[in-house]
Order: C-alpha cells, then structure tokens, then sequence
C-alpha cells in the first residue's frame, strides 16, 4: 500500500475533534497508511532562528513535519500573495486584489522551501496530495527537483471566470503549474467551467476529453470532487453533552423566540452586511416578526491582519447596532452578534436549536456550515437552510431554499418563508437534504479523489 501524503499550508493532529471533519478524514487516510501531514508550524521567526526549521512529531500512525516562516516570508507568501492577492480575485473581488510584485517572490520562494524540505522526506512510492491555493506551485517545484511520484491538488475555493482570473498578474506561471500535478480537483462544475474555458481560450490547451487537457508537454485531468462532512461524526457531535447543554441554554432563553443563526468566518466573501440588511428588511416589511425572531451571528475573528478584515468588521458592527437601536426592546434584541469562535463541540447544539439557517456567501468554494446544518436539526422538527446560490454547496443542496444575496428583498422574503414553513415541508426538504449529504460525505470524497489519482498516475 503506498504511503499517503498530505501537503497544506497548516497542519492539525487528526486525531483532535477540534481539528475539524476534513482533518479526521485525511487522518483516517493517513492512519491507514502510516501517512505524513507537512505543512507550515504557524510560528513566525527570525531568519536566524532557522528559517524553514523542520519539526517532526507523531501522531498515532501518522508523522506531523512542520517548518517555521519567517515573517518577511509570511508577510509576502501568506498575507501578500495568498490572501491579498489570490484569495479576492478567487472569491469575484479584483476591488480588493493588491498586485504587488513583490509578494508573487515570497509565495514562489516559499514554495520552493516546501518542496526543499519535503522532497528528502519522500518514498518512491508515495502518493502526495497538495492542498489549496497556498500550494498551486508545489507540485511544479518538486519535480523540477526530480519528484516522480503521484502528485493530486485540491482547490478549496472557487475558479473565477477565465477573464477574472487572467487578471492576476503572472496568472500564465500560475495555471501552468498546475499541469505539474496529474490530478486537480475542483469544488463544483461551475468550477471546473472556469478553469476549462481558461485553459482552452488562455492557455491555448488542447481539450482531450472532457475534464483532460494537453498542453506544455505534459497533460492535465480536473474534475468536480465535491467535499462533504463526516455526518456520523456530527451526528455524534450533536447529541453528546457540550452540545446538548447548548441547545438547552437557548431553548430556555428562547423560549418564546424563533432563533436564526448565522456561523461564518469574519470574510468579506460570506456577504454578512447583506445578510443583516436583509433581516432588517424582514423585520421592517414583515413586522410580526419584530419581538419574536431573533438572528444569532457568529462571525469568528479571521486574518485580522489585513486591512480589508478591519473594515468588515466595522461595517458589521455598524449595521447590528443599528438594527438593534432601531427595533430593539428591552426585553427583546433582534440580532445577537458574536465576535469570537464557539467551540466546535457546541456548534451543533446551536444549529438544533435554530428554525432557520442563513448560509448566504457571495461566494464560496463549498460552505460546509451548510451541510453540517443540515446534519444536525431534529428529523421530526427539522429547521430550514436559506442558502446561497453562490455557494458551491448549492449544486447539491437543492432542496433548500436558494437565495441571491445581492438581492436584499428576495432574501428577506425567503427567510419569511422559512420562518412560517409547514411542519410536513420542512420534513420533506431535510429528508432530501439529509440523503444528498449522506451520499456525498467526505469519506467518499476522499476515496473518490485517492482512486482517481491511482489511476491517473504519471
């Protein structure tokens, strides 16, 4: 059995609940086959500290490798180049794009460090597997380095149009070294859309098959993996004590209340402001709404470093207090708004308790929230997803009720809808939604990922 390895930006010990579903999934991969996790330590150092230290630690079967960043190489690799620059041209937001050339040196650098440090850990019969936007040249720098082995990419956030994406400085470096790797795998179709049409009018790749394209001398397969949840593990998740106590606590200080909850990260790609001028909307246009429902958001703390992180934050805060100042009462506050992250354990005791679940991206890869959400209501007395369209989670999660979030008063009128759903509806749409999620979790996703990669080889 080759020995699986698995390439990201940071690493987690798999065996830790906190660690996430994505990180059990890959450990349990890992664990299978006396796997290695390699990606960065998260420590910033000086240079003359050790740049690119490595660290190695066990974790039951699997062996964690970390190197160390420096924080000129942080700067410019992480928040420059990853986050400032490929990050918004991903996610639509060429506004908020910063095209210094300086950062591409330090994402290229940085790279070509992982793949110095990596390469000498290497078996010649390993399968490595690379992980999002931080590594799209990773594969390229190992096999300048003589690396034969199986190299798969995953993409965790969206392809933006071929013209969106041609706007990146240096895209043509970019997206030919992803023909390095011999599998890349995409969030949705829409996704891989985009990327075959830029590879075909860009690129000036001859199309093959449908998802195999040829060009510099070497041919590339993409294709539509989309990434689900371990629903068994939230299961378990929701009914176990941290999570019941949550959903207890509100069910008594909601008593007479109908709860919509909104968990995100603090980022400008998950359309928070539009979110809260739609429920201001509801409330202003369906006012028996008003003393009744209550929207909890949580938007934890994330890259606060960058600038445009700042000036969503304010944005947010501004239009909650608003909204409360305008339809508050004292004994009533319409939004209850969380700056902070909720531990993982009492996420789905959250979830549970809500009528109504607002996933309202402006765009995103996936949206896993979405199907955790799902995975954790009550079958008998189910909430409802309100789900954005934009959401990569929407080409399966049909059966919510899909909303443009630039569309404020379409919006608010679909959380209206969701408030005042039939028992017997609410039924039906889980019951559909619960089937999907099931079907595509993320052990299959992993598996389907791992054989085709197997059986692309090089």
């Amino acid at each position: 059995m080759s020995r699986l390895v698995v390439v990201s930006n940071r690493v987690a010990d798999p065996r830790k609940t906190a660690a996430g579903g994505l990180a059990v999934a890959l450990g349990e991969a890992l664990a299978e086959s006396g796997g290695l996790w390699f990606g960065t330590s998260g420590a910033v150092v000086e240079r003359s500290q050790g740049e690119g230290k490595l660290h190695t630690h066990r974790a039951g079967n699997v062996t964690l490798a970390t190197i160390d960043l420096t924080q000129e190489d942080h700067n410019s690799y992480y928040l420059g180049y990853a986050n400032g620059v490929l990050w918004p041209v991903f996610h639509y937001r060429l506004d908020l794009a910063d095209f210094d050339a300086g950062y591409i040196d330090g994402y290229r650098r940085v790279n070509r460090m992982f793949a110095h440090r990596l390469l000498p850990l290497l078996k010649p019969d390993d399968v490595i597997w690379v992980h999002d936007y931080h590594l799209i040249p990773l594969a390229a720098e190992l096999r300048a380095m003589g690396c034969k082995q199986r190299i798969g990419f995953f993409l965790h956030i969206p392809v933006p149009p071929p013209l969106i994406l041609a706007a990146i400085p240096a895209h043509e470096w970019l997206v030919r070294a992803l023909f390095a790797y011999d599998l890349v795998g995409l969030q949705s179709q829409t996704d891989l859309t985009h990327l075959s049409r830029y590879l075909v009018t860009e690129a000036h790749a001859e199309q093959l098959t449908d998802n195999r394209f040829g060009a510099f001398n070497r041919q590339l397969h993409a294709d539509a993996f989309p990434i689900g949840i371990d629903v068994e593990e939230f299961a378990r998740l929701t009914m176990a004590e941290d999570a019941q106590a949550m959903l207890a606590t509100l069910r008594e200080q909601y008593a007479r209340r109908r709860v919509l909850v909104g968990v995100d990260r603090l980022d400008y790609s998950k359309g928070l402001p539009q979110r809260m001028r739609a429920f201001r909307t509801l409330l202003d246009r369906y006012p028996e709404n008003r003393n009744s429902a209550t929207l909890i958001q949580v938007a934890a703390p994330s890259r606060e470093d960058v600038d445009a992180y700042g000036d969503i934050r304010r944005q947010l805060e501004g239009l909650c207090g608003a909204i409360n100042g305008d339809f508050g009462e004292i004994d009533w506050m319409p939004i209850r708004y969380i700056h902070r992250t909720v531990a993982r354990k009492r996420v789905p005791g959250l979830y549970r308790a809500a009528r109504v679940g607002l996933v309202t991206p402006l765009r995103d890869g996936m949206n896993l929230v979405a199907k955790e959400f799902v995975a954790a209501q009550d079958p008998e007395n189910p909430g409802v997803l309100v789900l954005s369209r934009f959401a990569g989670a929407a080409e399966q999660l049909v059966d919510a009720l899909l909303v443009n979030p630039y569309d404020i008063q379409a919006t608010a009128d679909a959380i209206q809808r969701a408030l005042h759903m039939p028992l017997e509806e609410r039924r039906l749409r889980h019951s559909k939604l619960m089937e999907e999620i099931r079907l595509h979790d993320v052990h299959r996703w992993r598996r389907r990922f791992l054989t085709t990669l197997m059986e692309t080889g090089t």
